[in-house]
């Protein structure tokens, strides 16, 4: 049941009061059969259903890393060309990580050992048949022919087994400009409710990687939670141009080389004397201010504010010198 007012100035204001309208709304039903909320849809309306991508510039360039890498390891493993892609990164809660696999596809938890934390790897069925197939020397495959949905046999697990351990190497290779990690294999899953890493309302940094080989196409999704990768959070956010990881060697080169040609001022430091401020004031053009350093006595050598070396003073040609005993130890400098 709907009720309408209408105010002085002629605006129209709504409000819902019957059940089945809100049903309706939220897709919980429609109007006259009224279900219950299923725990998903439940979770959505608490938490939300989506879930803002914080953008990782560093995370995109390292599966950018991983998929060229993966074009000649995989080479290598399927003794073909295969086109590795990545088909899409993006965050998403853990409870809808795997909105894409089938009950055949085969969850791989591993760990980030320096992290001390867990991750998820998906290899779908298809990938797993076509490993199958290739490595076993099977037939060649049409892109209409259908399969056929079927519990995975013990070969099946072990060669994709080995395929996963080739992507977490690779992997392992391509977060190594950020940090030292590495990725290792603890155990498959056939049933994602026992690949959990996480709360399934917590949030994910999700990769897909699509290949394509001799007719046969497969999806391989990697799934990082944010509390995998809290550790190199803060590296992940930094800007980098190109794909270096910050690094020109280029300009480096040239950096350092013109830094030797950069002139600077060497001070050195005759006396120092504290007075009072009206004495300085009355300080006239012609003044004598007798300096308390007498030759022979050590003095420092210093460029604005820091000091750099030792000397001693004396005469050199009827002039004031100094000769540099030693450098000042800056680490020493700073720990006193």
């Amino acid at each position: 049941m709907t009720n309408a007012r209408t105010d002085v100035s002629g605006d129209v204001a709504v409000s819902l009061h019957a059940p089945d309208e809100i049903d309706m709304i939220v897709g919980a039903g429609s109007a006259g059969t009224r279900t219950e909320f299923d725990p998903p849809t439940l979770n959505r309306l608490i938490h939300g259903k989506a879930v803002s991508y914080e953008r990782l510039p560093m995370a995109e360039i390292v599966f950018e890393r991983l998929v060229r890498s993966l074009g000649g390891s995989l080479r290598n493993l399927f003794q073909d060309n295969v086109e590795v892609r990545l088909t899409d990164l993006t965050s998403q809660r853990l409870t809808d990580r795997f909105p894409g696999a089938g009950d055949a596809s085969l969850h791989a938890v591993f760990r980030a050992r320096e992290w001390d934390n867990l991750g998820v790897m998906v290899v779908d069925y298809d990938t797993i048949c076509s490993l199958t197939e290739i490595l076993l020397g099977g037939r060649t495959v049409t892109p209409s022919q259908p399969r056929v949905t079927r519990p995975l046999t013990s070969i099946e697990r072990n060669l994709t087994e080995r395929l996963i351990r080739l992507i977490l190497h690779d992997l392992t290779v391509s977060f190594a400009p950020i940090c030292a990690v590495t990725f290792e294999l603890e155990r498959t899953e056939t049933d994602p409710r026992f690949a959990t890493v996480g709360r399934n309302t917590g949030a994910a940094l999700t990769a897909r990687i699509g290949l394509t080989t001799a007719n046969r196409s497969g999806t391989i999704g990697i799934i990082l939670p944010y509390a995998t990768i809290e550790p190199v959070r803060e590296l992940l956010l930094q800007q980098f141009m190109g794909e270096k990881f910050g690094r020109d060697s280029i300009w480096e080169a040239h950096l350092a080389e013109e830094l030797w040609h950069t002139d600077i001022e060497l001070e050195a430091v005759l006396d120092q004397q504290t007075m009072k401020l009206s004495t300085l004031m009355h300080l006239q053009e012609g003044d004598v201010m007798p300096l308390g350093t007498q030759k022979g006595a050590t003095i420092a050598l210093r460029c604005g504010d820091v000091s750099l070396f030792n000397a001693q003073l004396g005469i050199r040609n009827g002039r004031i010198a100094a000769e540099i005993d030693n450098k000042v130890d800056q680490a020493r400098r700073r720990s006193n």
